[in-house]
């Protein structure tokens, strides 16, 4: 019984190594990757121009740590590289669209702006 139970340790040791193969991830796996996607939408909320409170607002499964640290880098490198914010062309779902004014001929804006429907 000890023989068959040391012939099969390895066997089971090198079943146990592969198990990253079946898809099976660790916790410090899953909290790098958190990590990495909180700093990623931190990042382009800074980009885009909105505030670090409304990026908590429409993330809020994602770590409010981690958007913080991908925003303030974001920050220090618009800064850095005297880069302008891009003005998101999309509202965030259940928000107001946005207003677009209409222009006249002569390139004046129209007294009766209409929300722009999408």
């Amino acid at each position: 019984m000890r023989r068959f139970a040391l012939a099969l340790a390895p066997l089971l040791l090198a079943l146990l190594g592969g198990c990253d193969l079946l898809g099976i991830e660790g916790a410090s796996v899953v909290a790098a990757r958190r990590d990495a996607d909180g700093r990623a939408i931190g990042g382009a909320c800074r980009h885009a121009g909105r505030a670090i409170e409304d990026c908590y607002v429409l993330n809020r499964r994602a770590d409010k740590g981690a958007i913080f640290a991908g925003w303030r880098e974001m920050n220090d490198y618009m800064l850095e590289n005297k880069l302008e914010v891009v003005a998101p062309t999309l509202s965030p779902p259940g928000a107001p669209a946005p207003v677009t004014a209409a222009v006249d001929d002569e390139g004046d804006a129209a007294p009766s702006a209409k929300p722009q429907r999408r």
